[in-house]
């Protein structure tokens, strides 16, 4: 079963993708929106890809405060869950998220990845990272 995870922005969500077996990560694409709340074209092509490449689940990356508080972009990601659990055919789930950006600069860093062609692939390897983590949290169970 492939698993599919977001890393939702403001005007941005990264994919990254497990391979047929569940345990290569990969990046997958990232979608861009005009506007923050610009979200029904967002839900369409991820349902897209959902049944494009037969993922049985979704895992959406739950941005908390580092103190484990939701602030401002939790409660954006809690609207975006909702919108996307009415569309969706597989199970959604919310994963914590803190520092997988930051994470994913710092691969992308030494990988020698230019600072300026970073923002292309960014969220893709942030939802890389989401995903790294929910597979190893569920590993561990």
């Amino acid at each position: 079963m492939r698993i599919l995870a977001l890393d939702y922005g403001s005007k941005t969500v990264g994919l990254a993708i497990t391979d047929a077996l569940g345990y290569t990560v990969l990046p997958y694409k990232t979608l861009w929106r005009e506007r923050e709340g610009k979200l029904r074209q967002t839900v369409r092509a991820i349902c897209e890809v959902v049944e494009k490449e037969s993922v049985g689940e979704v895992v959406l990356g739950l941005p908390l405060n580092m103190d484990g508080s939701r602030g401002e972009r939790a409660e954006k990601a809690t609207v975006f869950y909702a919108l996307l659990k009415k569309n969706l055919s597989c199970p959604l789930i919310f994963f914590d998220e803190r520092l997988s950006t930051v994470e994913a600069r710092e691969i992308l860093d030494e990988n020698g990845v230019p600072r300026e062609k970073q923002k292309e692939v960014l969220d893709q390897v942030a939802a890389q990272v989401i995903l790294e983590d929910y597979l190893r949290s569920k590993s561990s169970l």
